[in-house]
């Protein structure tokens, strides 16, 4: 479903992922279900994320007959999880695009600020030949998403996806903001962000509830 006011922006209502994301919003919800979670959200999501992507034909022959069928058209993808919470997004997407390559990018959020510091930067050295999908479980401020896309553009980076699980109004608007080419796909878009720059009512912590630290 694409939101109104930003047309680049997909909120996924489908209820499988409704379903999923309301037992990854429990605070009941312990790590080894979280991570669970987060793979099997990021894989539906995939789905939506590469609607767009091109087919080419091809033949097979099939146990009966030759026929025509239809495959990727040479589409590479790279899957650029924003660390650290964003690894937990990309094994669900692999499973349906092996082939992907996936570099890295370490930013932290100063706590002061709330801006992002980058700290690791690993990409594809054809990066500017691939389809890229970001992958974050939460946009809030939109500082380190908007950062990234910049560290991606500034090595070549062109065609740019960003897949996260829930958005806070104020970090979709700087991301469209900074890019607005770039793509938002998102299961949720929630109410706001509180004084600590938290996504209301969102999920908490989302690094901390995949890898069980505080």
């Amino acid at each position: 479903m694409a939101d109104m006011q930003y047309p680049n922006v997909t909120v996924m209502d489908h209820p499988l992922i409704q379903h999923k994301l309301s037992i990854l919003r429990d605070k009941a919800t312990g790590s080894k279900q979280f991570r669970e979670l987060v793979k099997e959200l990021a894989m539906l999501m995939a789905f939506e994320a590469t609607r767009g992507f091109q087919l080419a034909e091809s033949t097979v022959e099939t146990p009966i007959i030759e026929t025509t069928t239809y495959v990727l058209a040479g589409k590479k993808v790279a899957v650029i999880p924003i660390l650290r919470a964003g690894l937990g997004m990309v094994e669900g997407i692999l499973e349906l695009i092996p082939a992907a390559r996936v570099g890295h990018i370490g930013l932290y959020r100063d706590p002061q600020t709330l801006r992002p510091v980058e700290y690791y930067c690993k990409l594809p050295e054809d990066i500017s030949e691939r389809d890229i999908l970001i992958v974050d479980p939460m946009l809030a401020t939109g500082g380190s998403a908007s950062a990234a896309i910049q560290f991606l553009r500034e090595r070549g980076a062109r065609n740019i996806s960003l897949l996260v699980l829930i958005a806070a109004p104020e970090g979709i608007k700087e991301v469209v903001e900074c890019a607005g080419d770039v793509r938002i796909y998102a299961a949720a878009v929630d109410s706001h962000l509180n004084d600590h720059g938290y996504i209301v009512p969102g999920l908490g912590d989302a690094g901390d509830r995949l890898f069980g630290t505080k």
